[in-house]
This record gives structure tokens, sequence and C-alpha cells, in this order.
């Protein structure tokens, strides 16, 4: 299995510390059909992106930021099967706090709320939506993040559930691992490795310039 050198990781919240579909799916399902739209399709688009950025992109004649501000209000009031993915916890216990952080399309009340409702730690360095003019797939997000832990994006090691998201990662010139959490692995192949979950992932610290090394203890055959 291989293992990855990298000075510090930036994590994508929603599918890959926090399993949050069931909230975004009856969150966006009750937009969506409030609106008559279809919900599949938007609950499609909105994984990985700023609500506002859903919103402008599904619903181009609403007013974005009133119904964003519906939206993330909806969010924030249903935690219903909210819970930690498999080796989230463990995986952030083992690196230091000043190498890593959390780089999410939510806003950052929304991000916070999620961490705390099933125990995770809220980085201080954390990038949200609030953070950032444009949002995944573009690469401002993940240089944010990079920036926020002191180090060039191509030293950080990403992990990402979605399309939006490894494309920002991949933009910004860091290394990407895809997490087969939310979409089916062969739609997140072109990040060339998908891992089951961060349950197979465990850390080495190199002795001589102090990197992390991440070993991969399973990857998803395609």
């Amino acid at each position: 299995m291989p293992i990855l050198p990298c000075q510090a990781v930036l994590f994508d919240l929603d599918g890959v510390l926090v399993d949050s579909t069931p909230c975004v799916t009856r969150v966006w399902t009750e937009w969506a059909l409030h609106h008559g739209l279809d919900p599949a399709h938007v609950v499609h688009v909105a994984h990985g992106k700023k609500a506002i950025e859903t919103v402008r992109a599904v619903a181009p004649q609403l007013d974005a930021e009133r119904e964003f501000r519906i939206v993330e209000k909806l969010e924030l009031e249903d935690t219903d099967g909210l819970r930690l993915l498999p080796g989230a916890k463990e995986l952030l216990s083992l690196i230091p706090a000043a190498r890593y952080t959390i780089v999410t399309s939510g806003t950052r009340r929304l991000a916070s709320k999620r961490l705390e409702t099933v125990g995770l730690p809220v980085p201080s360095t954390m990038i949200s939506a609030d953070e950032v003019s444009r949002g995944k797939p573009d690469p401002e997000p993940y240089l944010a993040g990079a920036a926020a832990v002191g180090f060039p994006a191509s030293a950080c090691l990403v992990f990402e559930d979605a399309p939006s998201g490894i494309r920002s990662a991949q933009a910004a010139g860091a290394k990407t691992i895809a997490v087969a959490t939310t979409y089916q692995p062969e739609e997140i192949a072109f990040a060339k490795l998908v891992i089951p979950s961060l349950a197979a992932v465990n850390l080495r610290q190199a002795e001589r310039n102090g990197s992390l090394l991440l070993e991969i203890q399973a990857a998803v055959l395609l």
C-alpha cells in the first residue's frame, strides 16, 4: 500500500469527516419541492458546493442570497442522523493540530455546528464558505486552506469526497485522495487514489524533515 508524504493535511468536512447526507437530502429536497424543482437533481448538484452557488445553478431566477439564508437555517436546525464517518476521529487525533485544517463549502456556523454535534474540534484555521469568494471547484478554497496551515498547496494532502472538491484541490496543486462515501468510485476515479473511508489511513511521523507520512492501508478497486 502507498505511503504518501506531506507537510499538512486538508480535510473536506461533509462526506469525509461527517456523514451529513440525511440532513442534506432532507433540506434540499424540501427546498426543491417548494420551488417545483427536481429534488434528485438539486441534491446531486448541492454536494460539495456552496449553498448559494447551488441555488444559482439550479434556480437562477430566484434571489440567491435570500434562498441561501433559508437553506442555511434549515440545515442548522436539522442534525437528525448526523454522524462521524469511520476513521475520522482516530486520524484527527494522530495529526498535530497545527498540521491540519478543514476546508468546507458550508458556512462557518453550519460547519461548527456539525463538528460540535459529532464531538470533533473546530480548527481555528478552518476555511468555510464565508472565507472565500469562489467556491469549489475553483482552487481558491484549498489555496486558502494551505495558506492557513502555513504550507504551499503542493506540500498538502487533501481528502475529498465530491468531484467539485477534488477538482478544487487538484487545481490548487495539492495531492488528492478521494473518499468513496457520497459518490460511486468511478465518478471520482480521476483523483487517481480512492479509499472507502479514513479508516483506511494510518499516520507515521518522518524523522528527518518532520513530514507526515500517511499510509494507505486499503484502496478501492476500480
